[in-house]
């Protein structure tokens, strides 16, 4: 008896790039560390990335994109790390200057959000918000997270909570 095969489709792509790997990152969660850091790499290749744009669509394009992965990237630390991590760590001057410079960042992001590439200060605004993040990003993968790391806080639980409100997150804006 000849076995048949049958033709499995592929299913078609849904989505942005960016959601489709937000679901497969929601599904197969990493710990809340590594999800964290996944995300400073993918903004920090933004902002290498907008230093060398002249055409201001692009400028305008990628500036969307950094300040809404910024935004998500906030909210999730902010709902749902930082509290776990005042919980779990002993340094509440550490958190607390995380989230002064998270409303420094706030800030900058819709100053940018309101303006237009071409207008004073856009692309300098847009600088100093990369700057910003890679001191941030420096103290919270130099402190915050070996701190994490070496307390009973179950990160691979945080990384389910994180990764799954950075997918709704990101499906209520569109992504």
């Amino acid at each position: 008896m000849a076995e048949t095969k049958t033709a499995t489709k592929a299913k078609p792509k849904t989505g942005s790039k960016t959601t489709r790997k937000t679901q497969r990152a929601a599904a197969k969660p990493a710990d809340a560390i590594k999800l964290l850091k996944a995300d400073h790499r993918e903004v920090e290749g933004y902002f290498k990335n907008y230093e060398k744009l002249e055409d201001e669509a692009e400028k305008k394009a990628l500036a969307e994109r950094i300040c809404l992965a910024l935004t998500v990237h906030t909210q999730i630390e902010e709902e749902i790390f930082y509290p776990a991590a005042r919980e779990g760590i002993d340094d509440d001057d550490l958190l607390d200057e995380a989230e002064v410079e998270h409303a420094s960042a706030k800030q900058l992001i819709a100053e940018i959000r309101a303006m237009e590439p071409g207008e004073p200060l856009y692309d300098a605004k847009v600088t100093v918000l990369g700057e910003y993040v890679s001191h941030h990003v420096e103290e919270e993968e130099s402190e915050m997270f070996p701190e994490a790391r070496d307390s009973d806080l179950d990160l691979k639980a945080l990384g389910v909570q994180l990764a799954e409100r950075k997918a709704a997150l990101m499906a209520e804006a569109g992504q």
